[in-house]
């Protein structure tokens, strides 16, 4: 058996804030204690980390990813063993990633799929929900054993026809499917249909640079369709999670169906709290970095998500890593917007961007680990195996230096991409220190984790339904 102390730190979690020692024995959490009940650890301890002047927090989650992930001809250029390296160095210690139903094919042929592409190769553990590219009788019918087998969230799109897009009919047999099998539904809520008409309209006016697809993806049409689809999830009586909430408009939706009661849920993203549209209309076809869906908004998007960080409208933040390479990916639309692959690398800095908004006295120390670990956790039912510091817990835990300055660059991050959406962005705080399941992986910028060490986690039900 394997010890380890911890030993110096201020135990951050989401509902408290305490000097304590921890103690790890093997893969798990054994006890919290007082220094003068760690002296007891130590003469037994394997291994002792020196955690002063850090915060321990648990490891983070990130409930959307998308590792190798078939896009507009191409694929995002992390796999599942360089994308959870770099979540590693970011301090997140577990992933949920989507496994993809390919139209006229079954659902467990995409989920069988993805077990294939991440199977000994992770090196955090990792989750899967489900694509419903092809809503059809007989995949709804294999929703259930899916949901026995522990992947627990299938994922509509209201966007991309002819790609993953699911009319209204569709969504909502899916809905009464998942108000069944205690499922989560995941919805991307764009109106698909009509951004695609502006976008014709685009193209064939001569208007083709990046920046139009901000334009196009227009927040009116992020909200109808929120709105949308939360009267389909009350119709099939099913609780809802919007993903990459960009809108204000779109979140005002969510914010009038949780105040009346209902079980919705709103994800967003580091990119909408952090950059703006703007970005897209940098010289030359610089834009096409940023182009991801949703869009990024103007700035009053912003302040208002922020806003909805602190009050619980917004529950989560995940990244929706989806990195595609700007020299020899992002070309691909060069002349045609519509063609740029969409997708942002962001794994390795979820932990860090969110803690700016602690420097900044935007959010508290403790919304910043319920968001970014516990949260997660607790919506896509791994609670508190994930997400906490308690007895029995997996010792998933993250050694943060909430003083370091660090400066984020394609230079140094480690994720497989040509580009940092926030290169030269100087920011405040560092992960020094990374244990998964009680080993170190990470320690003072060396890397000591491996391909295969991530296990396949069977995830519960969501924990937050009324």
């Amino acid at each position: 058996m394997t010890r380890t102390v911890i030993r110096g730190g201020l135990v951050i979690t989401a509902t408290e804030e305490v000097a304590a020692d921890v103690l790890v024995l093997d893969e798990r959490i054994a006890a919290l204690g007082t220094p003068e009940v760690a002296e007891g650890w130590l003469p037994d301890a394997d291994v002792v980390l020196d955690a002063t002047g850090r915060y321990v927090i648990p490891g983070g989650v990130d409930g959307h990813t998308h590792m190798e992930m078939p896009f507009g001809g191409t694929f995002s250029s992390d796999t599942f063993e360089t994308g959870t390296r770099a979540a590693a160095w970011g301090g997140t210690t577990t992933i949920i990633d989507f496994a993809i139903q390919s139209i006229g094919r079954s659902a467990r042929e995409g989920l069988d799929t993805w077990h294939a592409k991440a199977e000994g190769r992770c090196a955090v553990d990792y989750g899967f929900h489900l694509i419903l590219s092809d809503v059809r009788t007989d995949s709804l019918a294999e929703l259930d054993g899916l949901v026995d087998e522990g992947v627990t969230s299938f994922k509509l799109f209201m966007a991309y026809p002819g790609v993953f897009y699911s009319d209204d009919g569709q969504v909502l047999r899916a809905m009464q499917s998942a108000a069944g099998n205690g499922a989560l539904t995941m919805l991307h809520a764009e109106n698909g249909i009509a951004i695609d008409v502006l976008v014709r309209q685009a193209l064939a006016e001569g208007r083709t640079d990046p920046r139009h697809h901000g334009a196009v993806r227009h927040p009116l049409l992020e909200a109808e369709a929120t709105h949308r689809a939360i009267q389909l999830a009350r119709v099939a009586g099913a609780p809802l999670y919007v993903v990459h909430v960009s809108a204000a408009e779109a979140l005002d939706e969510i914010t009038a169906a949780r105040d009346s009661g209902l079980d919705v849920f709103g994800e967003t993203c580091p990119q909408y709290l952090f950059l703006t549209v703007d970005e897209l209309a940098r010289p030359g076809f610089e834009g096409a970095k940023f182009v991801c869906s949703t869009p990024l908004r103007p700035e009053q998007h912003r302040e208002r998500l922020w806003r909805g960080l602190r009050t619980g409208d917004l529950s989560v933040v995940a990244t929706d890593h989806c990195p595609f390479c700007f020299a020899s990916q992002k070309e691909l639309g060069r002349g045609d917007f519509s063609k740029i692959p969409n997708g942002m690398p962001g794994v390795e800095h979820r932990l860090d961007l969110l803690h700016q908004g602690v420097v900044e006295g935007r959010i508290s120390r403790r919304r910043w680990v319920e968001l970014a670990s516990t949260t997660p956790a607790r919506m896509f039912g791994l609670h508190p195996r994930k997400g906490a510091l308690t007895p029995g817990s997996d010792a998933d835990v993250v050694l943060y230096d909430p003083v370091a300055t660090q400066v984020i660059s394609a230079a140094t991050h480690h994720m497989n991409v040509d580009y940092s959406a926030y290169e030269g962005r100087e920011i405040t705080g560092r992960v020094r220190t990374v244990l998964s399941r009680g080993e170190v992986i990470l320690d003072e910028d060396r890397y000591l984790g491996r391909p295969g060490r991530g296990r396949f986690l069977p995830r519960d039900t969501c924990q937050y339904l009324t």
